[in-house]
């Protein structure tokens, strides 16, 4: 990392202190619910005090990155569907939507109320007035607990923020910020399409304004070391970010990293592989970032690598199982 980029990351420390680092395994399954990390589950019990599920939503929006802006074909591993594969079908307002996304997890056991997530493309890719009119009826519903919004650090000013945080005066809102990666030859492979400095200024922004911020990284972009993917890892645990998404890379039907598997294979984590690294990134976490899920689903009729990935309940449990044969949690090298 260039000292530049550390002085960024030491600017944007937090001015509280950091929650204390459990001290032991056993402290940190007792203070989150029975796993070594703060899981997302932990985090809705603690804010919503009942079981809230996600139900991902479709605003039809599109993406810089496919309108010709900065490019037609999006992110280098980004599906068709703009990571929004499990959305409700484009189209329908909200509530049928929602109802839509309600009815899928009807054989799982909820509470009464929901987060709505603003999934597919960029979602605060438009005017202001564009914006509230999507947003609003989503805070209006009354199974609505929280609305989750998606998007890029190019796509966000303070006109923008700003309404963001008045809508966060009705419910939670959080915006998930898709970095992936703060490796620059990284960022350019994949056509992410603005540089580490963008997303500071949209995080400053953010953190101004007082909204939520949770930051996807992904594990296993080609090219990379583990190191420079705990190295990614490391920086976010040093800014004033509220939660953390890591995803396991999937190459996916119909995109052009499918293309650039096909004519050079790139190496492809093992499930042995992508659970260490996902343990050394666990570990240089701070103990109150959440961390919203541990790996990630590729939809299985487009999924061509790693076909593991698949089978969820079992990479779930073989990573639980890890860190508890390991005897280590989120946070136990924290250099907070």
């Amino acid at each position: 990392m260039t000292d530049k980029l550390e002085n960024t990351s030491a600017n944007n420390k937090r001015e509280n202190p950091r929650s204390p680092v459990p001290h032991s395994y056993s402290k940190a399954l007792s203070l989150w619910g029975g796993r070594p990390y703060y899981g997302f589950n932990a985090f809705v019990q603690n804010t919503f005090h009942e079981k809230v599920y996600k139900i991902a939503v479709d605003g039809g929006f599109t993406c810089p990155n496919r309108d010709g802006t900065l490019g037609y074909r999006g992110c280098i591993f980004c599906s068709q569907g703009g990571s929004g594969d499990f959305a409700a079908r484009r189209g329908q307002d909200f509530n049928a939507q929602l109802e839509e996304g309600r009815h899928l997890l009807k054989n799982k056991h909820t509470g009464s109320r929901y987060i709505a997530y603003f999934q597919a493309y960029t979602n605060t890719y438009a005017p202001v007035p564009v914006l509230e009119k999507i947003f609003s009826p989503a805070l209006a519903h009354p199974q609505v607990a929280a609305i989750s919004i998606a998007t890029r650090p190019d796509c966000l000013d303070e006109e923008k923020v700003r309404l963001l945080s008045r809508l966060s005066g009705i419910k939670p809102v959080w915006v998930e910020l898709g970095l992936q990666t703060i490796h620059e030859d990284t960022a350019a492979y994949i056509r992410r399409g603005y540089d580490l400095s963008c997303f500071h200024k949209a995080l400053a922004l953010l953190q101004k304004y007082g909204l939520d911020v949770v930051v996807h990284t992904i594990l296993g972009l080609p090219g990379e070391t583990f190191d420079q993917m705990e190295e990614t890892a490391r920086y976010l645990s040093a800014l004033n970010i509220q939660g953390i998404k890591p995803q396991l890379l999937h190459v996916l039907k119909g995109t052009d990293l499918a293309a650039d598997y096909s004519r050079r294979p790139f190496h492809i984590l093992t499930l042995e592989e992508y659970t260490h690294i996902l343990i050394r990134c666990l570990e240089v976490l701070p103990p109150d970032m959440v961390i919203h899920r541990i790996t990630g689903d590729g939809p299985k009729s487009l999924l061509i690598q790693p076909l593991w990935s698949g089978h969820k309940k079992y990479v779930m449990n073989y990573i639980h199982k890890a860190l508890k044969d390991r005897q280590t949690w989120q946070g136990r090298r924290f250099e907070g």
